[in-house]
């Protein structure tokens, strides 16, 4: 084997726990700093810049490196429509530690059940744990209820994955993720450490879920989103779309038969049989008429 395949290989099978575990090492200095959300920022910025050249080195899908047309849709979703929530924040993957430094103090109805006298590190696997639990029902009802797919389209009409439309959500599928996920830690008395590492490993495992690399991720497949999971999660095939709900970890679709991960390479035929709008305000206002919502589900016009 040539020496530069061979180091491909290498770096195939370490991208992903290099930039994951990397990614939370540095949110660790971050957080202890005087302006952490700022300096999150740029760690998760310096992972999204590490992932856009892993794409052109070892690409997943040679065919997805080409523009589909939607790049300035798919930052302005990540930016603007999530920015309505997250107005203070710099970038939108971030908006659980902004949400929590501004909500949590306010929070008044709190039952104090945190175990607060575990290590930080047991601390936030159990945040993740719960946040995931809501992550994944929110999830899977926007799959399975047409109400809400109608929102939940729009992040499975691109037709590539890479790491730019990471953050391709309708406002609305944020907000009932964001609610389902966030309010059980709020009512617990987490502290606001705790929300700021979910939104640490939100951050990064959102990133590379939809990163077009060659990743492979073994044994982590079983424990958390990985690359591999979510472009199965992306198919055009019902039976294989339906399935990896996991946000961050995959615990839940383990317990709830969900998970799916055939041996043979993820499928790259994604999208959806529906059309969605064309410009980002059309996109955002589609869900919300009756002929917007026939577009989405792929039905024909009505006549009159």
């Amino acid at each position: 084997m040539p020496k530069s395949e061979a180091f491909k290989q290498i770096v195939s099978y370490s991208a992903w726990p290099l930039v994951f575990f990397g990614g939370l090492t540095g949110a660790y200095f971050t957080f202890s700093g005087e302006h952490p959300l700022i300096a999150f920022s740029a760690v998760y910025a310096g992972a999204v810049a590490v992932l856009f050249l892993l794409e052109r080195y070892i690409p997943y899908e040679g065919n997805w490196l080409e523009p589909d047309g939607e790049t300035a849709n798919d930052i302005a979703h990540t930016l603007l429509t999530k920015g309505l929530l997250e107005v203070a924040a710099l970038l939108a993957a971030i908006f659980p530690m902004l949400a929590a430094s501004i909500l949590q103090p306010l929070v008044a109805l709190q039952f104090s059940l945190w175990p607060s006298e575990l290590p930080m590190i047991v601390q936030a696997a159990l945040g993740v744990t719960i946040a995931e639990f809501g992550l994944y029902w929110s999830h899977r009802i926007a799959h399975e209820k047409l109400f809400f797919w109608r929102f939940h389209a729009l992040h499975h009409s691109v037709t590539r994955l890479w790491v730019v439309n990471t953050g391709r959500f309708h406002v609305m599928d944020s907000l009932f993720k964001i609610t389902l996920s966030q309010i059980p830690l709020y009512l617990l008395g987490a502290p606001l450490e705790v929300f700021w590492w979910l939104g640490a490993v939100t951050a990064f495992i959102g990133i590379l879920t939809h990163c077009n690399v060659d990743m492979r991720t073994g044994v982590f497949d079983y424990v958390f989103s990985t690359p591999r999971l979510h472009r199965w999660h992306h198919s055009k095939e019902i039976r294989e779309g339906n399935t990896n709900y996991g946000e961050n970890i995959v615990v839940f679709d383990l317990l709830f038969g969900t998970y799916f991960n055939p041996d043979r390479p993820s499928s790259t035929d994604i999208g959806i049989k529906g059309q969605i709008a064309q410009g980002f305000l059309q996109q955002l206002a589609q869900p919300f008429t009756k002929e917007g919502v026939r577009q989405i589900l792929g039905l024909k016009p009505k006549r009159n």
